[in-house]
């Protein structure tokens, strides 16, 4: 049976969205306190960006620094 290419290229990408938040605090068990724009907190796995900076969020993890922007709402 031939392979589909697109079913194997999906099965390549990631599931979960890479989103940016803000580290708020770095907790004793491992974990970090991040803050998306909106102002909504949760945990996240990882203490690998320091207190105060911008974060890639990648499945609850912290996946490493992200540059810092400003987030903007575009009505369409």
């Amino acid at each position: 049976m031939p392979t589909n290419l697109w079913k194997s290229f999906e099965g390549l990408l990631p599931t979960d969205p890479l989103l940016i938040v803000r580290v708020v605090a770095h907790n004793v068990d491992g974990t970090s306190t991040v803050e998306f724009p909106n102002g909504t907190r949760m945990r996240a796995r990882g203490q690998g960006v320091a207190v105060s900076q911008t974060a890639f969020l990648r499945g609850g993890e912290l996946r490493g620094p992200a540059p810092d922007i400003t987030p903007v709402e575009l009505e369409v």
